[in-house]
């Protein structure tokens, strides 16, 4: 059987789990009342003070997945959320000039535009859990998709400012892995911080998702790598992986065809505090303070929105 029939079986499955996922996790909010060797090693997840309350941990979640969700949604659609699911006083997109829905094969198509639903089901979930817990979720903040240029220059991809996720597949893949990883990492620091169970519960559905999505795209980059007979894009990944592992305190697995799952040697999936997620999302290194930057040029929105360390 070819790659492609090989990945297009595994998608059926794929759809088939992470719709049950999706629905668990819908039916858990409703009822809501008010492995690998090759790690570039750092910490399991930083500390974050644990009295933070569920609906402001639901927040940050929120800002991440608004982010995830126009990504996904101008690559595949050439456009972002509607109005409706960015709320009322939304911030701004900005995108690179001329964006358009990126031309990827029937098989990364229909991958992408899964994930693309999966986090605009992310976006809907979780605002119908602040609400249904008492709270208000935070409006889509300003966002700013033309970073990967500057991300790129930092990762020594480039030299100049000009990478573009959305100017063809390959590049796709890499703006993808870009995120992917993260969203993992930050669902597993961000559960000691919930209290209530059928929240947590959850986030671990959605968790889940983002890690059949993180599987995807580092699965997809070393396909590719195999069917170009050429590593070029998944050293372009590696490069990534070791500025958001300087950024986010380590919690990467380098990418190979014999390391596809980024994990402990404990095969445990890595967790980040909301401070190592934030200098990974603001582009910035260590140190308190630090509330703009990067993907958010004015911040997340809601209550967990400057480092602390």
């Amino acid at each position: 059987m070819t790659i492609d029939g090989l990945v297009q079986k595994a998608l059926t499955r794929r759809k088939f789990l992470a719709s049950a996922g999706t629905a668990t996790a819908a039916l858990a909010i409703t009822g809501c009342s008010g492995s690998s060797s090759s790690s570039t090693g750092g910490s399991s997840g930083g500390t974050t003070p644990q009295d933070i309350p569920d609906n402001d941990v639901l927040n940050f979640a929120l800002n991440l997945e608004y982010l995830e969700a126009e990504f996904y949604l101008y690559a595949t659609t050439g456009k972002g959320l509607s109005s409706t699911d960015a709320l009322s006083g939304a911030g701004t997109t900005t995108v690179p000039s001329g964006i358009a829905a990126v031309q990827l094969n029937a098989t990364m198509a229909s991958y992408a535009n899964e994930i693309a639903q999966d986090e605009l089901d992310h976006v809907r979930l979780l605002q119908s859990a602040i609400t249904a817990n008492g709270g208000t979720p935070v409006a889509r903040p300003n966002l700013d998709l033309t970073f990967f240029g500057p991300l790129a220059v930092a990762a020594t991809i480039t030299s100049t400012p000009t990478f573009n996720p959305f100017a063809d597949p390959n590049s796709f893949l890499i703006g993808a892995f870009i995120f992917e990883d993260v969203g993992v990492t930050a669902y597993s620091g961000a559960a000691p911080l919930i209290s209530n169970t059928s929240i947590l519960s959850a986030a671990a559905g959605i968790q889940a998702v983002e890690a059949y999505h993180a599987a995807e795209i580092r699965t997809l980059l070393v396909a590719q790598a195999s069917i170009n007979n050429s590593q070029t894009y998944v050293n372009i990944a590696n490069k990534v992986s070791a500025l958001r592992g300087t950024l986010g305190g380590g919690n990467e697995t380098m990418l190979s065809s014999s390391s596809i799952v980024a994990a402990n040697s404990n095969a445990i999936a890595y967790a980040r505090s909301t401070d190592e997620v934030l200098h990974i999302v603001y582009g910035t290194g260590g140190g308190a303070g630090v509330s703009k930057g990067g993907f958010f040029p004015n911040g997340l929105n809601g209550k967990i929105t400057a480092t602390a360390s």
